[in-house]
């Protein structure tokens, strides 16, 4: 293996791959990252056995070859580096010489034989969507997914792929989002993501690239010029969420989003830090904030809003309800409910765009 490559297209390659690479491992070769000198240029490659990145860089190559480096070390060396050529030469079975300018390293390495192979997705018959349809799914979804462990499948984000459109809804039991977006090509599949996949599409695909989305049995790929990222799917059915999504709510309140935010946050000072709990009352034009705890105080706030429907007095916890607040995309959200222990929907109002977008937030019990 013989190859020469600028310091700035090592870097881009290295810090493409870096984050599929675990920080800590059992696996010794899975703290390396895979070198394969190849006629296409330089391809770098990591893993963490759920995540695989694998992209091409430019490069003049001499000898064709592949060893796994120390991922971190080859980091470092690469930040440090003046800027010029950086010459690599195979200097053993596993060991590699690296040379830029007056600076030397040797760098010791594992055979590219105990590198786990990747997943075999093949991207014939390809769903297609921009890259950017893509990050606004996940962006303003993926949030609501649970994180923790005692019910695996909410750890995950439904990706449900249509001839016509594509929608993501994730939910942690408590609250939900959803998402539905025009796209084009490919056949129907329902599909649980790892969040941590997603955010690599985020990371490492521009918003202008043209993504190929494909997937076997338990993998998905995703594929943009010169980079690739496989990742295990999260296996199993998902929740009938439709099922929980109110079509009967009757009572709409339009609210300034900043206004209401920062009321919330205000009235969280003094909420419970196990429940978050907070009063809502909404009647007339206005909706008064209360809050309540023992061993705390309380605390009171007003808000003017525009109001439809009989008066109602509901509870929620603000931490959820200032999450999806937070992504959502307009100034003014519309709310709606139907009564105090049934579900309660936040939608942006005025939003012109393709996509159709929706929160559900549980409320919460006012009387223990």
């Amino acid at each position: 293996m013989k190859f020469t490559i600028t310091r700035e297209q090592l870097q881009e390659g290295l810090s493409a791959v870096a984050a599929a690479i675990p920080a800590k491992t059992t696996l010794p070769v899975l703290a390396n990252v895979l070198v394969e000198a190849t006629k296409q240029g330089l391809r770098l490659s990591g893993t963490d056995l759920d995540i695989a990145v694998t992209t091409t860089v430019p490069a003049e190559v001499d000898a064709d070859g592949a060893v796994t480096l120390p991922a971190k070390k080859l980091v470092d060396i690469a930040r440090e580096l003046p800027s010029g050529p950086v010459r690599f030469a195979a200097a053993g079975e596993s060991r590699v010489g690296i040379e830029c300018g007056r600076s030397k390293f040797k760098l010791l390495g594992l055979p590219r034989e105990e590198f786990p192979s990747f997943p075999a997705v093949k991207f014939d018959g390809s769903w297609k969507a921009p890259a950017g349809v893509v990050h606004k799914l996940v962006g303003h979804v993926a949030f609501a997914a649970s994180t923790e462990e005692s019910r695996p499948i909410l750890n995950g984000v439904l990706w449900e792929l249509r001839p016509d459109h594509m929608r993501m809804v994730a939910t942690n039991g408590h609250r939900l989002a959803k998402m539905d977006v025009p796209a084009k090509g490919g056949s129907t599949a329902d599909l649980i993501v790892p969040p941590k996949a997603l955010e690599q599409i985020r990371r490492l695909f521009g918003a202008e690239e043209a993504l190929d989305i494909a997937r076997s049995d338990n993998h998905i790929g995703f594929r943009a010029d010169s980079t690739l990222v496989f990742s295990r799917l999260i296996e199993g059915p998902y929740p009938n969420y439709e099922q929980v999504i109110p079509r009967e709510n009757d009572k709409f309140a339009t609210v300034d989003k900043a206004a209401m935010a920062a009321a919330l946050r205000r009235m969280s000072v003094v909420a419970s830090d196990q429940t978050h709990r907070i009063r809502l009352a909404f009647s007339g034009g206005a909706v008064k904030f209360s809050v309540q705890t023992p061993d705390l105080g309380e605390a009171q706030d007003e808000l003017a809003v525009t109001y439809e429907g009989e008066p109602l007095e509901i509870g929620f916890n603000a931490m959820y309800l200032l999450e999806i607040l937070k992504y959502m995309p307009t100034d003014e959200v519309r709310l709606t409910f139907k009564a105090p222990e049934r579900a309660a929907t936040v939608e942006p109002v005025g939003w012109d765009d393709p996509a159709s977008y929706m929160a559900l937030v549980m409320p919460l019990r006012l009387v223990d």
